[in-house]
């Protein structure tokens, strides 16, 4: 009896296994509620910093753009909120761990230049902008000398067509297109006369004609032959 009753009071109270574990986790959760609160807090008073920050920015008008430290992405995405409501324009450079933010102006925004050498992962100064002005130039240069050299090889390699152009310096500016009008072929140099080449023979029936007028003309400078009197016998 005694043991019976021993067994049922142990069954009335929890385990003291369970009871540890409840504690342990309302400790966690009174942790965690109070990391998420400081967290909370610590969002609230960088968005007061940026806001002031952007706040000056937009005041002076000697300043075109302000450059933030490098930030996470939940701080980064308070930078771009307040750039987007202030009407600015936030743009990221740099890799993930030191990616940073740069908030400009919508009247001044930032040049090829100091894109290409933030993306490069150079500080954007002066110094910086003109060594990239300076390779801009000779890059210009470059592709204007290559311009340039490729015109003049398809001028000289073009032929002369124009027939005005080609003897204006020597007949001069109303005489070329009548020069060039009656500019005929020498025959004497074997070229196919202009009013035979709308000749439609065939290959044969030209060189039949070519030697028919050939036999007609040797035939019309021979000599009369004179027929001779028969000498055989018994002819008459």
């Amino acid at each position: 009896m005694d043991l019976l009753g021993s067994i049922l009071g142990s069954m009335d109270k929890p385990p003291v296994k369970d009871k540890q574990e409840k504690q342990k986790f309302e400790k966690q959760k009174k942790v965690y509620e109070s990391m998420k609160n400081h967290q909370r807090e610590e969002l609230n008073r960088f968005r007061v910093y940026a806001e002031e920050r952007l706040g000056r920015l937009m005041k002076d008008s000697n300043r075109h753009f302000m450059e933030f430290q490098p930030l996470d992405q939940v701080h980064r995405s308070i930078v771009h909120d307040i750039a987007e409501t202030a009407g600015l324009s936030a743009v990221s450079f740099g890799v993930e761990g030191e990616r940073y933010i740069v908030v400009y102006k919508k009247e001044h925004p930032p040049s090829e230049d100091e894109l290409n050498a933030r993306k490069n992962g150079e500080i954007w100064n002066q110094e910086v902008a003109e060594q990239y002005a300076e390779r801009r130039l000779l890059r210009l240069n470059q592709l204007k000398e290559q311009s340039d050299q490729s015109d003049n090889n398809k001028s000289a390699n073009a032929p002369v067509s124009d027939y005005n152009k080609k003897y204006r310096h020597l007949f001069g500016q109303d005489a070329a297109m009548d020069v060039a009008s009656r500019t005929q072929i020498n025959r004497s140099y074997g070229y196919v006369p202009s009013e035979n080449k709308k000749d439609v023979r065939s290959i044969e029936q030209t060189m039949a004609d070519i030697v028919a007028r050939k036999k007609l003309k040797t035939q019309k400078n021979e000599p009369a032959a004179v027929e001779e009197p028969s000498t055989q016998i018994g002819m008459k």
